[in-house]
């Protein structure tokens, strides 16, 4: 009863406003004192340390400076030109520019907010100058933002992958063919709008542009093309990754695009500090939740009830999607992780269902509720550049979303969609 009051009270907090991190140390501190686990609450410091002290999570810092130093080094104006010189001569091809440029962009910082803010203060400007309406606009940059927690590097998979004890390399091929299903849909309903609603076309198609952009994307291309080929070969973890991103950041903004100035690069470094607070301090909080919960034998209890509906792991799936979808409109991604992952796990296990799996499962629906009000941090994000009420975009993007469904429905029962290419290179 008491685990259950803190969890109810944690979401309450939350609501109010109340800091995540904050209101995750409150109710465990209060939830250890109500059940007299004075041990556990002299051993909160070191709980925290130790949550935050993973290895692993040692990629979060770098990927989200790797996004940051993308912003001011002229690294993401020269990845639009070239796939607007790509796909832009297609009916309705800025909207489609707008996915592509995300698919890219997601493999290099990992967050979708960073995505969106970084995308979206160039693209919905000029979507709107080219009769897009700011709803739309806002719908497709803020859906194809949240690819970028389901093709790898993606923050989320790495506080799962640490918190779960699963490899982070081995999610992030996972996440590659999910994300590859995702934005193949989210092209098809950017051509269906643009038919339906006849959007423009941009320039006609000119080899010459084409070549001349890719010439000046060359550099940033490279980006993506060494993170992920250096964790699918083995060559790096991605924690080594992440820091050969930041180093190859700065070197094509200082060198070689020459557009990053040290006073660009001292806003990124405190860009990233703000964040890296935020999600680790989230981390560390975390481990004396889970602590919390592990001594009321919350996940066991949960495992019983679920057990006691069903044994099919399908439906179990079915059922903690149900659960994942509700949370997510509530809760921010890295929250949701920390307070599903010590609770199902066990269950996962007991079924034999693939941590990789339920990985992408749980990324997958961290997506859906970066879209889903009243939370929907990425969907606030984009309405507010494109000077919008969240409901006026969310009508617009109930397409997307429905792509990232179904998206989630063939990953969840087709798993070998995602696990077979693990298999396949492991």
């Amino acid at each position: 009863m008491i685990a259950f009051l803190v969890l109810v009270g944690l979401i309450l907090l939350v609501m109010i406003n109340v800091p995540i991190a904050v209101a995750i140390g409150v109710v465990s501190l209060l939830g250890m004192l109500a059940t007299g686990s004075f041990d556990s609450v002299y051993n909160m410091a070191l709980s925290v340390f130790d949550g935050a002290s993973n290895f692993s999570l040692l990629a979060i810092p770098l990927f989200i400076l790797a996004g940051a130093l993308m912003n001011t080094g002229g690294i993401s104006v020269r990845l639009i030109n070239f796939v607007n010189a790509l796909i832009g001569f297609v009916r309705g091809g800025l909207a489609m520019v707008n996915v592509g440029v995300s698919m890219i962009f997601a493999e290099i910082s990992g967050s979708s907010v960073a995505d969106v803010a970084a995308l979206g203060s160039i693209l919905i400007p000029a979507m709107k100058k080219r009769k897009y309406t700011a709803a739309f606009s806002a719908a497709v940059t803020s859906s194809s933002a949240s690819l970028a927690v389901i093709i790898p590097p993606s923050l989320p998979m790495i506080i799962y992958g640490a918190m779960a004890d699963v490899s982070i390399s081995k999610l992030f091929i996972a996440g590659l063919a999910a994300g590859g299903i995702a934005s193949i849909g989210m092209f098809i309903v950017c051509y269906y709008y643009a038919v339906k609603y006849n959007l423009p076309r941009e320039e006609a198609f000119s080899l010459r542009k084409l070549c001349s952009s890719f010439k000046e994307a060359f550099w940033a291309l490279t980006l993506p093309a060494i993170i992920l080929g250096g964790i699918i070969s083995g060559f790096t973890t991605p924690t080594e990754a992440a820091g050969l991103a930041v180093l190859l950041a700065l070197l094509i903004g200082f060198f070689i695009y020459k557009e990053l100035s040290f006073s660009a690069l001292y806003k990124a470094l405190v860009e990233s500090v703000n964040g890296t607070s935020v999600v680790m301090l989230l981390v560390a909080t975390s481990a004396v939740l889970g602590l919390f919960l592990t001594e009321q034998e919350v996940p066991q209890q949960m495992a019983s009830a679920i057990l006691g509906v069903s044994d099919n792991k399908y439906i179990v799936l079915m059922m903690l999607n149900v659960m994942l979808f509700v949370i997510g409109m509530f809760l921010h991604g890295a929250a949701a992780i920390i307070l599903v992952v010590p609770i199902v796990m066990p269950l996962i296990t007991q079924l034999g269902i693939d941590p990789i799996h339920f990985g992408i499962i749980l990324t997958l629906n961290i997506a859906i509720g970066q879209q889903t009000p009243p939370v929907a941090s990425v969907l606030i994000t984009a309405s507010s550049i494109a000077k919008k009420d969240i409901w006026s975009v969310t009508k617009d993007n109930v397409w997307f979303i429905f792509v990232l469904f179904i998206t989630l429905m063939a990953v969840t029962y087709i798993p070998a969609l995602t696990v077979g290419m693990v298999d396949l290179l492991y």
